[in-house]
């Protein structure tokens, strides 16, 4: 067969993988959902009110014919990005696929869909609530991200490393504890489906079309196969790299990781071994 043939053998077995599992695998999250999110971080990550955690992935590949710079990331490869929302079993609940590799996770989350979600209230994000425990005001169901991130009333990034008293340095510790888990899950994925792992030689429609494949079959492995969560924490989380911030904190947002950060110093908001982990 010839080299055209065979990538359209592979980008129309793709498509229809997606097509086929996407409904069941990765559909929009319903307010049920979003609670069953919020109480897994709860238990697992100590962060209440945490609807997932944000990230983005670079799948290096080969640069593409006259593209330029586009497609040429910080990390100095070329690469597409899987920008991705994920939860505490590991699986992805929101994913954009396919941003140059040039453009910053910031931006990349302000132009996709998730975001234009978010901001237009079609996510069904359950109503603000109190923190477990505490008689303050309701604080909003929020995502949670890297220094890569905008701060914003329902996107939590942490503290500016410069400086920090104790009650923000906890905060940005508890904000690690959760935003593991979406590094967690590209390891997983990235280990499963080993195309992944080095330089993808397609045109970038094919290589879109490979990497939504890999996502929804791995979120049907991860639903369907007999895999204890606890095999999935040897995988470490990624070096968080210093990029710059990007966007300005509103004032709302200011005072909702303000919020969160008085709280996990408080009595109910605190755990007994958070003092020493730190």
């Amino acid at each position: 067969m010839g080299t055209s043939t065979i990538a359209g053998i592979v980008r129309s077995t793709c498509a229809k993988i997606w097509i086929r599992l996407r409904a069941e695998v990765l559909p929009p999250p319903t307010r049920q959902q979003w609670m069953q999110i919020a109480h897994g971080f709860l238990e697992r990550a100590h962060f209440p009110n945490c609807i997932g955690a944000l990230d983005g992935k670079h799948i290096r590949v080969k640069k593409p014919p006259n593209s330029g710079s586009r497609y040429y990331n910080y990390k100095q490869f070329f690469s597409v990005v899987l920008l991705a929302l994920a939860d505490t079993n590991y699986r992805f609940i929101i994913v954009d696929i396919g941003a140059y590799g040039s453009s910053a996770d910031a931006r990349i989350f302000r132009a996709s869909r998730m975001s234009q979600w978010l901001q237009s209230n079609q996510l069904d994000i359950p109503q603000p609530s109190s923190l477990p425990g505490s008689s303050g005001p309701p604080a909003p169901y929020v995502f949670v991200g890297d220094e890569a991130f905008a701060l914003s009333p329902n996107l939590m990034r942490p503290f500016p490393r410069r400086g920090l008293d104790a009650r923000r340095r906890h905060f940005n510790y508890r904000l690690s504890r959760a935003c593991r888990y979406v590094e967690c899950t590209f390891g997983i994925l990235v280990s499963k489906w080993c195309i992944l792992l080095s330089a993808i030689q397609m045109a970038p429609e094919n290589v879109n079309a490979v990497i939504k494949a890999c996502v929804v079959l791995h979120n049907y492995t991860r639903m369907h196969d007999c895999v204890p969560d606890e095999e999935a924490d040897v995988w470490p989380t990624a070096e968080q790299e210093g990029l710059p911030m990007l966007g300005r904190a509103g004032s709302v947002g200011l005072r909702v990781r303000e919020q969160f950060a008085e709280y996990f110093m408080s009595a109910a908001g605190s755990f007994p071994s958070q003092h020493s982990s730190r």
